[in-house]
């Protein structure tokens, strides 16, 4: 009974802080910057957010120049789908597959990476996207009652049992690495302010400081655009205050 109760505490505790069906734990090397591969995400999830394949082109090679995987690149196009949609993400993959190829016929034996951690049969989808999103959100329990929810329970559903579990769960890539992903994407995308606001702190959330997150919009501003990153910073200043 004792071991019963500790697993359940260890799991719980992995929900809140990860997955618990794999390491989601912080991949930072300080408080102060982002690491290298973090660097790259940037203008790779802001790029398949705009559909800009001559710009991803490149941002794809670097990337993986620099570290990232085959499977953390494709991780970040699936998860971008819930922002982005199919279109923008099927077309980024293949992009992908395009310069991996390119990079094989070259001799560049690209790292693959690891693939997403099976998850249990009894996996509680729903429990486990209300912790997640509660977490995501700065908050003990999660959001309940919101006149959107009580207008279209439907989205608030798969919000809750689709993308903060289906996806969320997925230990390819840190809760770290997707909220910097979306922030990257809603920041090159219009009409996402309150989105990006919400975001911003949901990527604080996940352990990234105030310098790690500046140092996000220094990134976007110098591989994406300078008025991005302006609109990026105004909006974390208000979050900030």
């Amino acid at each position: 009974m004792k071991t019963a109760i500790l697993t359940v505490l260890v799991m719980l505790t992995a929900l809140v802080c990860g997955s618990a069906f794999g390491s989601q734990g912080d991949n930072t090397q300080n408080n102060d910057r982002l690491t290298l591969e973090q660097q790259r995400i940037v203008p790779i999830a802001a790029f398949t957010a705009d559909g800009d394949i001559d710009r991803l082109i490149p941002a794809l090679s670097k990337g993986l120049d620099d570290g990232l995987s085959i499977n953390e690149i494709k991780e970040v196009m699936v998860h971008l789908y819930a922002y982005t949609g199919f279109p923008r993400s099927l077309n980024a993959l293949s992009a992908l597959m395009k310069v991996v190829d390119q990079r094989k016929a070259k001799g560049i034996d690209d790292i693959q990476g690891k693939e997403a951690s099976p998850v249990p049969p009894d996996f509680d989808r729903e429990a486990y996207g209300a912790k997640v999103r509660a977490m995501l959100a700065g908050r003990k329990t999660d959001i309940s009652g919101a006149p959107w929810q009580q207008f279209s329970p439907a989205i608030d559903t798969f919000l809750k049992a689709h993308l903060f579990a289906d996806i969320f769960v997925r230990d390819v890539i840190s809760y770290q690495d997707r909220e910097l992903a979306t922030i990257a994407a809603l920041a090159n995308m219009t009409g996402t302010r309150g989105q990006l606001g919400f975001h911003l702190k949901a990527a604080m959330n996940t352990g990234l400081s105030k310098a790690q997150i500046e140092d996000f919009v220094s990134v976007l501003e110098t591989t994406v655009g300078t008025a991005e990153a302006e609109s990026a910073g105004k909006i974390l200043a208000s979050v900030l205050n």
